[in-house]
């Protein structure tokens, strides 16, 4: 898969960064999945994806109907219009797959995720790091003599920002959930 250049002006650290769906270059979009909460299912979409060459961004499931045992996949990924609606054919076409949804095509969706941090240091940067994790509106979770680790929800771009912020300070670990979203309004 060919590297994508970014306009200039916007964040290319981010895989979520989005441009203008509607344009003829690639483009990142959100993709939700409504499948049953069944074995194989997560493997057969994901195949699907990696068959035909199709590189996952960022990717997160989770039951969200315990009783009628109905998971959420959320999908981005990197393509033309044209790939995307290509690629939702396809998934619709696998038999547990109940409803599939661009959200990014359906209007600016509502994205989250969430991210641990694991800062080492002392003295100042130990206050420094404090003081951003407060402007952020990061969470301490975890703290010893030596380190912090702190939890932290928003955008994506919120969390890569952190993240640069974090590295000159002393982070020696991340881990990140992915992009879950949902579309706004009704």
């Amino acid at each position: 898969m060919t590297q994508l250049s970014l306009k200039k002006g916007t964040n290319s650290k981010s895989a979520y960064n989005i441009r203008n769906p509607t344009s003829g270059s690639p483009a990142p979009h959100t993709l939700t999945i409504l499948v049953d909460n069944e074995a194989g299912v997560l493997a057969r979409v994901i195949g699907l994806f990696s068959g035909r060459g199709y590189n996952i961004d960022s990717l997160t499931v989770a039951e969200v109907d315990h009783s009628g045992k109905r998971s959420r996949i959320t999908i981005v990924t990197i393509g033309t219009l044209a790939i995307i609606e290509q690629i939702k054919a396809q998934i619709g076409r696998i038999v547990p797959v109940h409803q599939v949804n661009d959200l990014t095509m359906e209007g600016q969706p509502v994205e989250r995720e969430l991210a641990l941090l694991k800062v080492n240091g002392k003295g100042d940067k130990r206050v420094e790091s404090l003081r951003l994790a407060d402007v952020f509106r990061a969470n301490v979770v975890d703290s010893t003599l030596d380190s912090f680790t702190f939890e932290l929800t928003g955008s994506s771009e919120k969390i890569d920002a952190f993240t640069d912020l974090m590295r000159p300070l002393g982070l020696s670990d991340l881990a990140r959930t992915g992009v879950v979203a949902l579309s706004r309004g009704n």
